[in-house]
């Protein structure tokens, strides 16, 4: 395969840097910049394994600075871009949208437009394909209801291969050609952005890809996640607070069978194609938060279900969809991709990570790394 430069914007991040790290170590003869602000979601500590491979660079930049973004595709001769960078957490959107509305609009919109002018200015490598590849969310679709038809008790899984849902919680599903329906000012900003891409296909002949992914779960992901935050509560016996009754209904994926999905999609995928990217895998709030303490429990030597007492209910949040399911079944069709892990050997696997890595765990909720990294690159 040819040489090429690709850049994988939040690559510090949670599911960037395991996108970075699959893309450094599977394709040596590319060149993978990193490009991220470095915001307190992301930590460089997550890609010391490979920061050293000559194949990986690093840059500190703003997305939203449209000048600096076009003048590192020109300098670096950037042919591809796989664009992760976003604010992503639905709190702090109700509390500061407009922080949401700039990193995600502005910001793919910045990244847009350089990539339009420096690919329109300079013929393409021989051979290789260009792709402006944007990574977005399920949750742009709205909301599903729930209907349990089966009236099972949890766990849901089924091997994707089956090619069929497992209909746990309804027969419905979000689909690629589903209308958008946001409901929190982080999807609408994610919203947002997928039309700005899907726009500069139509009118300027971008080719571009989105691809709209499940909840992710995996190691290094910033702990105000509920998955990392309540195995780091467990552990020191805090309270695990519950929205509602924990009732709301999620779709899970092991956060390396997704950055293997946008492997696939990038040499794969379709021009102006969507893809959605699911595991295959409902679980109620509730339930997990019991798997978890379970997990925990029995890795920490505790009596079972000893910590089930952490369980606090408190109010709801504005906004707080009741089910997302993804459809992904045009992947698995077309691509031949599908989940490799099921829920509780994934689970069980996380678990154990954040269990091994109490320090990186400690140094990101104190905030220590960004101190570290903001004084290593603050002239640069």
């Amino acid at each position: 395969m040819n040489n090429r430069t690709i850049a994988i914007t939040g690559g510090a991040g949670f599911i960037g840097s395991h996108v970075v790290r699959l893309f450094v170590k599977k394709y040596p003869h590319y060149n993978i910049i990193n490009v991220d602000k470095l915001t307190y979601a992301g930590n460089l500590e997550n890609l010391k394994d490979i920061e050293n491979e000559p194949n990986y660079s690093f840059v500190k930049l703003d997305i939203c600075d449209y000048e600096a973004v076009y003048e590192l595709f020109k300098s670096r001769g950037v042919d591809g871009v796989i664009h992760l960078a976003a604010e992503t957490h639905v709190d702090r959107s109700i509390k500061d949208p407009f922080t949401f509305a700039r990193t995600n609009v502005m910001g793919t919109l910045s990244l847009l437009q350089a990539a339009r002018r420096y690919w329109d200015e300079t013929p393409a490598p021989q051979g290789v394909r260009r792709l402006f590849y944007h990574i977005s969310t399920d949750e742009v679709y709205g909301a599903l209801e729930i209907t349990d038809p089966l009236g099972i008790e949890p766990p849901f899984t089924t091997k994707a291969s089956s090619g069929k849902h497992h209909l746990a919680y309804g027969s419905k599903f979000f689909t690629e050609e589903l209308k958008y329906q946001p409901h929190s000012p982080y999807s609408a900003a994610k919203a947002s952005s997928d039309h700005f891409v899907r726009s500069y296909h139509d009118t300027y002949g971008l080719p571009v890809i989105v691809t709209n992914c499940s909840n992710n779960y995996g190691p290094y992901q910033f702990p105000e996640k509920l998955i990392p935050l309540f195995i780091n509560n467990i552990r020191h016996r805090k309270k695990l607070p519950v929205y509602g009754r924990g009732e709301n209904v999620r779709d899970w994926l092991y956060v390396e069978d997704h950055a293997r999905a946008i492997d696939t999609i990038f040499h794969k995928g379709e021009i102006a194609q969507t893809y959605n990217i699911g595991g295959f895998n409902e679980w109620k709030n509730i339930d997990i938060i019991k798997v978890l303490i379970e997990t925990v429990d029995a890795l920490l030597g505790r009596e079972p279900g000893e910590d089930m007492n952490l369980i606090t209910y408190v109010t709801d949040r504005a906004g707080h969809d009741l089910r997302y399911a993804i459809d992904s079944s045009k992947l698995q069709r077309e691509l031949g991709w599908e989940p490799s892990l099921q829920f509780e050997e994934g689970i069980e696997k996380t678990v154990k990570w954040y269990l091994e890595n109490q320090d990186w765990l400690d140094n990101v909720t104190s905030g220590e790394y960004q101190n570290y990294y903001e004084s290593m690159y603050k002239d640069r």
